[in-house]
């Protein structure tokens, strides 16, 4: 009869927990999205893709952040000093940033973060045996013996080789979150599902390809103006469906508070051709459209060309003019994109400068008359010439090849999967080929790079080499005075255009739905997703 009455108190005593936490979780203010690429560490040190970046960036911290303007702040840095001679870097760090709680520290609480922590967590990304896929933020860049110093507590520096001017943008990356060593050495490999970090939430539960939730984190060091502690919202809560279209229909259904980017299944019972939103929508959901760093392009072999053509600059330039990017942004992106008429930097990075670098526009008698003086009028004595694709850009590809027609030069269209499609890139088995840039720092260095030829491929992979670009680019990265950069930045752009290595085609652009319950919501032109600052009416 005792063990009867105990297993009945248990019982009761279940229900009322059971019954407060789920009063609880109906009056938490959780924010719900999709990721449908899946996620597959939540380690920062594979940082990869934006998934992971968008898990991570709720989970951890590094010594800087970039606010909605792109612009470099602190974060657990509160101060640097760059040396005159660029090769040296001093933080000097808050002295109020915990780690999430865990089990491995003194007590469960969660220890101060201290410089010997980023020396530890950044020599992890270029440690071989960990074989992060970030080491080549510095790998090459940095000193090879020592490159991070604790100084002492609150003070942390970095050494380069040699002046390499957006080393503080590599620094807001995931990668170079901090983390515990302790906790990480517990859990070696496993650690990529045992994250704790010092961001504004704390891990709580991932059931792979299912639901990532993460909890708000009490303690988290940042505040608003009004010095109220950061985040506002109880947690988020990730999905990872896999078809988009299901991923719609659960946001029309109200199950998902947020949604970014255009599928082929729904973007036209979203967006009228003009890219607005359609008016049955506009008293349900908001919508963003903004610029993206990204890049597309279609890539021109500059080594070991099998079409004679190609190797003429006047056929790339003709190439370029005989694009109308305007038209196939309206008709085929549902008016999202902006046409690619200056240089590889895309609009909404600080660089872009359309009134400085004047690209390629729509001119098909500039096209021909390029064509002619080339020795090829009306493209007679071009071969047919291969461009290689993947399905998902065949509506694309297809509008690119009918208007080179248009010129006389014939195109075929070769769809292989991405992967393939990457590797033929790099191995330089590809005429033509379809890709995109999509900025990983926020420096226009990274677009720059694409024509350096000190780099290979990726990310060089049009295996483009001009002495003169090699050598101002090398001379941009080593000067500490911005507004030199800048024009040096320019010019650079202006040579590649003249010798039109790439066709470029549209400077993408994000396109975020949020339903009207949701406020404050930041964005940037690298669609990071931060929501520390939401809340949810």
């Amino acid at each position: 009869m005792k063990k009867v009455k105990l297993i009945l108190l248990w019982i009761s005593l279940f229900c009322v927990v059971a019954c407060k936490e789920t009063h609880k979780d109906k009056s938490a203010k959780f924010f719900h999205l999709n990721i449908s690429a899946g996620l597959t560490s939540l380690d920062p040190a594979f940082s990869k893709d934006q998934a992971t970046m968008w898990c991570d960036n709720q989970l951890y911290n590094g010594l800087v952040q970039i606010d909605s303007n792109l612009n470099i702040l602190p974060s657990i840095a509160k101060s640097w000093t760059i040396s005159n001679d660029g090769l040296n870097y001093t933080f000097i760090l808050r002295d109020d940033v915990f780690f999430h709680d865990h089990e491995l520290f003194p007590n469960g609480k969660g220890r101060k973060v201290v410089a010997s922590d980023f020396v530890y967590a950044l020599n992890r990304i270029i440690d071989t045996t960990v074989a992060s896929t970030g080491a080549w933020l510095f790998n090459g860049k940095t000193l090879e013996q020592k490159p991070f110093k604790a100084i002492n507590d609150t003070t942390f520096s970095i050494h380069l080789k040699e002046p390499f001017r957006p080393m503080l943008g590599l620094l807001t990356l995931q990668y170079c979150s901090v983390v515990p060593k302790e906790v990480v050495e517990h859990y070696g490999k496993d650690f990529r599902k045992h994250p704790v970090g010092t961001g504004p939430f704390y891990f709580v539960r991932w059931e792979e390809n299912n639901v990532l939730i993460v909890h708000k984190n009490k303690n988290y060091f940042e505040k608003d103006n009004n010095g109220n502690r950061l985040p506002y919202i109880d947690g988020v809560r990730f999905n990872f469906i896999a078809n988009r279209n299901s991923e719609y229909n659960q946001f029309q259904k109200g199950e998902l508070d947020f949604m970014t980017g255009l599928d082929i299944s729904f973007k036209d019972k979203l967006l009228t051709k003009e890219g607005e939103l359609k008016q049955e929508w506009k008293d349900k959901i908001n919508f963003l459209k903004m610029p993206y760093m990204n890049t597309e392009y279609i890539g021109i072999s500059m080594k070991k060309q099998p079409c004679e053509a190609l190797k003429n600059k006047k056929v790339r330039q003709a190439m370029n003019y005989a694009i109308d990017r305007k038209k196939m942004i309206t008709y085929l992106r549902n008016g999202i994109g902006i046409a690619a008429e200056s240089g590889i930097i895309p609009l909404g990075m600080n660089e872009f400068d359309s009134s400085v670098v004047k690209g390629y526009h729509y001119d098909i008698a500039k096209a021909k008359q390029l064509l002619m003086e080339a020795g090829y009028p009306n493209g007679k004595g071009i071969d047919p010439i291969t461009v290689y694709s993947n399905p998902t850009y065949q509506d694309l590809i297809s509008s690119v090849a009918n208007q080179l027609a248009e010129i006389g030069i014939k195109i075929k269209i070769e769809n292989s999967p991405a992967a393939f499609l990457r590797e033929a890139m790099r191995k330089n088995e590809a005429q033509l080929f379809r890709a995109s840039w999509i900025g990983d720092y926020p420096d226009a260095e990274n677009y720059l790079a694409l024509f350096f030829s000190g780099y290979g491929a990726p990310p060089n992979y049009t295996f483009y080499k001009n002495p003169a670009y090699d050598k101002l680019y090398e001379k941009a990265m080593q000067t500490n005075n911005t507004a030199e950069a800048l024009k040096m930045y320019h010019q650079l752009e202006k040579m590649a255009l003249e010798d039109a290595p790439v066709i470029l085609l549209f400077y993408d652009q994000i396109v975020r739905f949020t339903h009207k319950k949701i406020k404050n919501l930041p964005s940037n032109a690298m669609n990071l997703l931060d929501v520390k600052t939401v809340r949810i009416d």
